[in-house]
Formats: C-alpha cells, sequence, structure tokens
C-alpha cells in the first residue's frame, strides 16, 4: 500500500490517498488499518485499482451507519460517479458491474429477491446438511489420508464447501466440473495477475444458467426449485443472478473461515490442548476467526445518493465506498483495552443492515464450517503443521482473508 500522491482534480481522495495494493498490506493488513485508522481517521481516502478513488469505512460504528442507512449510502452502483474511468476489463468489474441480482437492487424489490432467498435456504435441513457436510468431508479425508500429508487449501477447504453449495442447489457435483466451478469462483471474486475475471464470472454464470434451465424443467427438493417456484414470480434471469450470489457466498468465504479456523487451531498454544475433539474450542476458533480474520476482509460497496459526511469526510454523491469489515471488527473503539472477545457475536463478518446476508446463510455457512473442521480432527487428530507458522502466506487479495495453502502432515490412515 503506498501514497498516491496528488489526486486528479474532482477525486474524492485528496492528496493523502493510498492505494489498496502491494504485498505488506497482503499480508499484514492489520497493521495497515492501525495506520490507516492513525492517520485518517474512520473513513479514509483510497485508490481502487488503475488508481480510482474511493472511500475505505475503517470504523464499527461507520461501517453499521452505512449498512443501517440506505438511503444515504446505496447498492446500486449505477450511481457511481466514476464509470467514465472504468476500463471493459478492470479487474474489479464482477464486483461493482451493475447485475441484475439481489446484491444490486433497492427497497422493496431487494425485500422481494432476499425473502426468496431467505425462504428458499430456509428449505435446508440443517441436521441433514450437516450429515451430507460430514459424508462430504469423510469422502475428501479418505483420498488423502494414506499418505499422511495432504495440502488443506485446495484437498480440502475449497472442495468441501463447494461440494455442499452445489447439493443444496441440486446441481450434479462431478469432480472436473465441481473444480472447475471453484476456480473460476475464485479468480471472478479475487483475480490473481494474468487470470480473467471477466470471463470468469461469465463461464460461472453459464453454468449456472444450465442448472436453473435443468431445475425448470425437472425441479427437485433444492434451494434452485424453491427459488423457481416461489409465488414471488422470479425469472430465470433474476434466480441465475442470484443463485451465483448464493453459491458464491456459500463457497469462497467459507472455505477461508474454515482454512483460517485450522490455522488458529494448529498455530495457537490456547487450543493446543482441547483441539482433538474438542468441539467448545472449535466453536471458539470459528468465531475468534470472524473477528480477527475474517474471510471477507473488504466488501465494495455502496454508493453515495447524495453528498452527505461521514466520520468527518465530505462525502460526493455518486462516490464509491468500501466496507472495511475487517477494520472494523478490531477497532479500539468497540476494544479499547486491544483484546477482541471472541465469545461475542456481534461482529460484522456478514455485514449489516437489509443487505447483510440473507438468514439464515450464515447458520449454513456455520453449520459447513463447524461440520469440516471437527470432522478432519476427529478423523486425524494428530494432524499438524508441515511448516513452521510464519511461512504461511496470505493470498495477494485486500478483498478475501485466505491462505495461499495449508500443508499438513499425520499418522498415516489405512483404509
Amino acid at each position: 500500500m503506498t501514497d498516491a500522491g496528488p489526486s486528479s482534480p474532482g477525486c474524492p481522495a485528496h492528496a493523502g490517498a493510498v492505494r489498496l495494493a502491494g504485498l505488506e498490506y497482503q499480508q499484514t493488513p492489520s497493521q495497515l488499518y492501525r495506520t490507516l485508522r492513525r492517520e485518517h481517521g474512520s473513513v479514509a481516502p483510497v485508490l481502487l485499482d488503475g488508481d480510482i478513488p474511493a472511500w475505505l469505512v475503517l470504523g464499527y460504528s461507520e461501517v453499521s451507519y452505512v449498512t443501517g442507512h440506505d438511503e444515504l449510502f446505496a447498492r446500486d452502483s449505477r450511481r457511481w460517479n466514476q464509470w467514465e474511468n472504468i476500463a471493459p476489463d478492470w479487474p474489479l468489474l464482477p464486483f461493482v458491474g451493475y447485475q441484475p441480482s439481489v446484491l444490486f437492487t433497492e427497497g422493496a424489490e431487494h425485500r422481494r429477491r432476499a425473502g426468496v432467498i431467505t425462504e428458499a435456504l430456509s428449505g435446508v435441513d440443517q441436521f441433514e446438511l450437516a450429515r451430507e457436510c460430514e459424508q462430504i468431508a469423510d469422502r475428501l479425508i479418505t483420498s488423502f489420508a494414506g499418505s499422511g500429508q495432504a495440502e488443506l487449501m485446495s484437498a480440502y477447504a475449497h472442495a468441501l464447501p463447494m461440494r455442499a453449495a452445489v447439493q443444496m442447489c441440486g446441481m450434479p457435483h462431478a469432480g472436473t466440473d465441481t473444480q472447475r466451478l471453484v476456480d473460476d469462483l475464485r479468480i471472478s471474486l479475487d483475480a490473481a495477475e494474468g487470470d480473467d475475471p471477466v470471463a470468469a464470472y461469465g463461464r460461472v454464470g453459464e453454468r449456472i444458467q444450465q442448472l436453473v434451465k435443468d431445475k425448470r424443467d425437472r425441479p427437485g427438493p433444492d434451494v434452485t426449485s424453491r427459488m423457481l417456484q416461489h409465488p414471488a414470480g422470479l425469472t430465470d434471469e433474476e434466480v441465475v443472478q442470484d443463485l451465483i450470489s448464493v453459491i458464491a457466498a456459500a463457497q469462497q468465504p467459507t472455505a477461508n473461515w474454515i482454512c483460517n479456523t485450522l490455522r488458529l487451531l494448529l498455530t495457537d498454544e490456547r487450543f493446543a490442548l482441547n483441539v482433538s475433539g474438542g468441539r467448545l474450542s472449535v466453536g471458539e476458533a470459528l468465531n475468534e476467526v470472524l473477528w480477527l480474520d475474517t474471510p471477507t476482509q473488504n466488501f465494495i460497496g455502496r454508493w453515495a445518493v447524495r453528498d452527505t459526511q461521514l466520520g468527518g469526510r465530505q462525502i460526493r454523491a455518486g462516490d464509491c465506498l468500501v466496507l472495511g469489515l475487517a477494520a472494523a471488527n478490531t477497532d479500539p473503539q468497540i476494544w479499547p483495552d486491544g483484546h477482541v472477545g471472541s465469545e461475542n457475536a456481534a461482529h460484522l463478518s456478514f455485514s449489516n443492515g437489509e443487505h447483510r446476508c440473507p438468514y439464515p446463510a450464515p447458520l449454513l455457512a456455520d453449520v459447513i464450517a463447524r461440520t469440516a473442521v471437527e470432522t478432519l480432527l476427529e478423523r486425524l487428530p494428530d494432524l499438524v503443521l508441515e511448516v513452521e507458522p510464519e511461512e504461511l502466506t496470505w493470498r495477494p487479495s485486500i478483498w478475501m482473508r485466505g491462505l495461499t495453502s495449508l500443508p499438513v502432515r499425520f499418522t498415516p490412515v489405512v483404509q
């Protein structure tokens, strides 16, 4: 993250704006959040890819205010005052390019669309989901248990929530196709150098379009069919767009939640004595990760409906605000003694307000993550890191918080 120098005329970011990029930011974002807060307060001027200006909202109360006041900070990105500066291949376009999905709807239309998702997800039996996740976990663990070592990000953490998500949605989950979907979701949400996020998002859309077509012809006891049959009468395109949001939210953040929790359990001595079969400590670890290493660090965003003020900053109509969820969760205003209480569940990891992750999605994500972690520790009770903790590296992302790899070793299990 570097100082951007003088800003362009009309740019909301003043001369102190910083670029949300750089290796230091990617590996130790918490330190840089503290620096931004110290130098700029609770709302900091930043530059996105291509030096596009935006505001990063760092304060817990400020993020809560933005997400709780849709009349001032709305979700329809067509309000943005920077569209003339956005190239067709801009890497963040899958985040902010307007789509007719629940993510960008507002008011009564958002309530209608979110209501369909809520009712479709409410039809998922959480006990059945836990049983299915345990079966998925067992199959994945069996595939590497005999070798005595594994790289858990690819072999387990990413694979399990995707298989659970496509099963919930009624999609056939053949291994190769599921892995391609995992890869394309990762690229569209969090592109690395050389990736094409726009093309990846298009491939995701094509797969979901086929799923919706199949379920329109042959409905079943799944989320997709319930969305199609809902009396709100969503069009196929609306269902496609909203399913993309559901599956993306179920896979990438949950995968990183699983892996970040495993990292905590394997590296923090507070959990070392209780980790094997320790269900209470697993629950505490899952919640602590949502506070300290939340899978979605930053979320883009909200767009100012009119000129207003926030955190002492003058926000212009059409300005983009990035929700600093990770920074807000560690705001010293709510943790004045510097100790984040993991027993508290008031974090912003699932956002806040009308556009928060719709109920019961956080509960289903918890079932998936908790089952994944507990099943792994029960099957492989002597699991340890293959490398020193300081050798683990984080993905080069300002958006998602997850490891590039999690290599482990354990006593081989003969099947």
